[in-house]
Formats: structure tokens, C-alpha cells, sequence
């Protein structure tokens, strides 16, 4: 009789860590080999992990929410039993047996919080100031219970050196939902500063997570922010907050792109089994663009411009909790439309069924966003970091417009569609925005209507 580790998969080439969501079995439960044992999230997508061997769950080394460095030991299957082993509960934190996996988590590298200097990183962390050390695992978990800087630094810790640990932050957390933990006043002293000030028995407050007291008049529902729901939120500030965000607009006539569409879609789809959206036409002419201009195709690393080789077009999808991911088409520019007809479609279905993969949303290099799909003219949107643009196409509407002709102008219906493009200030100007954008529009115009497929 063995037992094996089952190890938390690496999920792809910048994800270090995940959180466990839910656990499909539990100690004493039979499994068999690629049968799903749990979900798993990064910052990115939802997973489930197969089991890799066949046999019996003998025990389970971490608990829903925990943080998981990729390559620790998760469970452990016992392989080669006939009977279930004794049902062994779900550890509220490590015991002495679990001392592997513990140390697995606790000797994450610690990073250096606020530190001033490198001497003062070499100093023996210490509690309430601000050089202290905390380690990854400490910061994620901080980050998705809503722990505040000050507060984690009035955490008594019991770690090497006072350092706070995994059941230290998490024993801060319970106390804290329960109602026994008081989180320190803030005075601010002005817009950029924040001096988190001692507390005393007199000024102690009860407080919400982000340290002031919120009182909602009038009849409200109260919602608890998701998980993805959380982390686009951070994303969208970090955005914001990243790059001086410039938006133009422009429109483009796409009548003749609409017309041959609607003439050649149940050809393509009987031939090649997949519909014909509008989205790989998009990303055609954008790929063409970003030839000519590869500037908005690259990022910004300090005073670096990294202009990029690959394009990775990124596209804005639904989930079925109606948040949105970004699903990335890798090397756009090699594929043909059928080629991107398939990858739109297999990434659109994957997000509306859950089935995304990590790798499928990561290394973008520029987005594309149909606002129209929500019936929306236009919108603004939000850089997709580090990139630095993101392309947005309206609604395709009829209106009367003049057209020009060699006998002269006329009045027809056409399909008109408004594009409108947020780019980074800091190494894309106006002009350079504007251009490349209208060229786009251009590239719709001069769509070919006797094109074949």
C-alpha cells in the first residue's frame, strides 16, 4: 500500500500560487485517475485538478480559501487499498504531521514591506513598524480578506522574528468577522499621505473593513462582492491609477463588410462547422494595423518601451456570472479567418461554460472589446495591463449618409459603426492614437465585398 501526493499544478508561465474553492471529495472518499478532487482559482480563471492516481483520499492538507504555492503537496491518495481509510477531518491549520506541507507554505521567500533601505530589509523584522517582513502567502491573503496595511502591522505575530503567519493573519480575520478585533483609526494629513495613528480605549471605533464606519438609509440590499468580481475591481484601479488613460473616436462605414457577411455565413458554417462572427473581421484589420504602428502593440517596463513581436489579441467575453475575462488568440497575425473563427469560438464557448484554462488568458498583448454586443453606440474603456490600448467597436447601425460618387453626392442607408480606442499617455500621443485608430476604420471601409472564403 503507497500513498502519493496530489501537487497543486503549475497553471501557467506567471502564476506561482492559487486559492482552493471547493473540494469535490474528502478523507475516506475512493478516486479515480483525472477524476476531479477540487477547484482551484488564480487571478485569472477557475480550474478543477484531476486526481493523478487511483485509490482512496487519505487526507486533505488545506482548507477552502487557503493560498497555495504551486508544487506543494494538496492531499494526499492512498493507492493500492481495498477498504476506505478512517475519515480524517480537514486541518483548521497545520498539525505537527503536516509539517512538510506547513513548511512548504511558511518558507515562501518573505518580501520586504514599505522598507526604506537595504540595510534596513537586513534588520530582524518587528512588530507595529514599518520595515516588517511579510511573506507572499501573508500579502494574498491580506489582499482578498480586505487587511488593511495598518492593520497588518498591529498584528501580534508568532512566526522566527515576530513575523506574522498564515494562522496568525487568519485567526486576525476570524476574530475580526466575529466582532473581537477593532481595526486602528486612520487620520489622513493630506491627499497622499495616510499616518495610521495608535489606538487607545478612548478613540477605538468599530470599523468596517476599509476603517470608517458606513450607515445605508433608506431600503438597501447589501451584495458581497465575488471573488473575479474583487479582483477586476483591483485591476480596474491599478489601471487607472498605472497609465493616463486617452480616448479617441472615430466611426467607420461597414456596409460592405456587413453585406458580404450576411451572403457568405451559412457557406462558412456548413464548410467549416463554425458561424461567422464579426469579431474575427475585427481582429484581421487590427492585426494589419498594428503591423504598420507596432508601438500600440507593446508595453511600458519604467523608462523601457517593450514593443512586442507577438500579437496576442486579447478579447473581452462573458461569464455566466456576468463579469468579464479576457481570453488572449495567440499569434493573431499567423492565423487565416478561419483559424480565427475557430479560436474566437472555442475561447467564447470555454468562457460561458467555465472551462477556460489559465494559459488561455495570459501573455496579451492588445484587446479588443465589443461594447456593441450590449447595444451600446460606444464606450471608454480601461487599459488591459501592461498593455498599452484597447480597441472598442460600438453597435452597427443604419443611417442616412452622404455618399460621394463620380456623378456626385447622394443620400444612401448605410451600416455605420463608431470605434473608439483608450491608449497610455505616456508613450502613445495623440497623434500616434489617432492615426492608428482611423486606420483601423479604414481597413473596415475598405473591406472587399467579392472576397471569397
Amino acid at each position: 500500500m503507497a500513498v502519493v501526493d496530489l501537487i497543486m499544478p503549475k497553471l501557467g508561465e506567471s502564476i506561482m500560487e492559487a486559492t482552493i474553492l471547493k473540494w469535490h471529495k474528502q478523507p475516506g472518499d475512493p478516486v479515480k485517475m483525472d477524476e476531479t478532487v477540487l477547484e482551484i482559482a488564480t487571478d485569472k480563471v477557475d480550474s478543477e485538478v484531476p486526481s493523478t492516481a487511483e485509490g482512496v483520499i487519505e487526507e486533505i492538507l488545506f482548507n477552502v480559501n487557503d493560498v497555495v504555492p504551486i508544487g506543494t503537496a494538496i492531499a494526499r491518495i492512498r493507492v493500492g487499498a481495498a477498504e476506505p481509510a478512517q475519515a480524517s477531518a480537514a486541518p483548521s491549520a497545520p498539525a505537527a504531521g503536516d509539517a512538510p506541507a506547513a513548511a512548504a507554505v511558511e518558507t515562501a521567500p518573505a518580501v520586504a514591506v514599505q522598507t526604506q533601505t537595504a540595510t534596513a530589509a537586513a534588520r530582524p523584522a518587528s512588530n507595529g513598524t514599518a520595515n516588517r517582513f511579510y511573506s507572499p502567502l501573508v500579502l494574498n491573503i491580506a489582499a482578498s480578506e480586505g487587511v488593511s496595511m495598518v492593520d497588518l502591522e498591529n498584528i501580534p505575530g508568532t512566526g522566527n522574528e515576530g513575523r506574522v503567519t498564515k494562522k496568525d493573519i487568519l485567526a486576525f480575520v476570524e476574530a475580526r468577522k466575529s466582532g473581537k478585533t477593532i481595526s486602528t483609526p486612520v487620520t489622513v494629513t493630506d491627499n497622499r499621505n495616510a499616518v495610521a495613528q495608535p489606538a487607545s480605549k478612548a478613540d477605538v471605533i468599530a470599523t468596517s473593513t476599509d476603517n470608517h464606519v458606513v450607515s445605508y438609509s433608506g431600503n438597501a440590499e447589501i451584495i458581497e462582492m465575488d471573488r473575479m468580481r474583487k479582483l477586476i475591481a483591483e485591476h480596474m484601479v491599478r489601471s487607472v491609477h498605472t497609465s493616463p488613460h486617452v480616448t479617441s473616436f472615430t466611426e467607420a462605414d461597414v456596409t460592405n463588410m456587413v453585406l458580404w457577411r450576411d451572403r457568405v455565413k451559412k457557406e462558412f458554417e456548413k464548410r467549416e462547422g463554425e458561424k461567422l462572427t464579426f469579431t474575427p473581421l475585427f481582429i484581421e484589420a487590427i492585426v494589419r494595423c498594428l503591423k504598420k504602428y507596432p508601438w500600440l502593440n507593446s508595453s511600458l517596463d519604467g523608462n523601457k518601451i517593450i514593443v512586442k513581436k507577438d500579437i496576442n489579441i486579447g478579447m473581452a467575453a462573458a461569464l455566466p456570472s456576468g463579469n468579464l475575462i479576457v481570453p488572449v488568440i495567440k499569434n493573431a497575425d499567423q492565423l487565416n479567418l478561419v483559424g480565427l473563427s475557430k479560436q474566437v469560438n472555442g475561447l467564447a464557448n470555454a468562457a460561458r461554460n467555465n472551462k477556460l484554462k489559465p494559459d488561455d488568458t495570459q501573455g496579451g498583448t492588445f484587446t479588443l472589446t465589443n461594447v456593441g454586443t450590449f447595444g451600446s453606440l460606444m464606450g471608454t474603456p480601461i487599459i488591459n495591463q501592461p498593455q498599452v490600448a484597447i480597441l472598442a467597436v460600438g453597435a452597427i447601425k443604419k443611417r442616412p449618409m452622404v455618399i460621394e460618387t463620380a456623378q456626385g453626392d447622394s443620400i444612401a442607408i448605410r451600416h455605420m459603426m463608431y470605434l473608439s480606442m483608450s491608449y497610455d499617455h505616456r508613450i502613445i500621443d495623440g497623434a500616434l492614437g489617432a492615426t492608428f485608430l482611423n486606420a483601423v476604420a479604414k481597413e473596415l471601409e475598405q473591406f472587399d465585398p467579392a472576397r471569397t472564403i
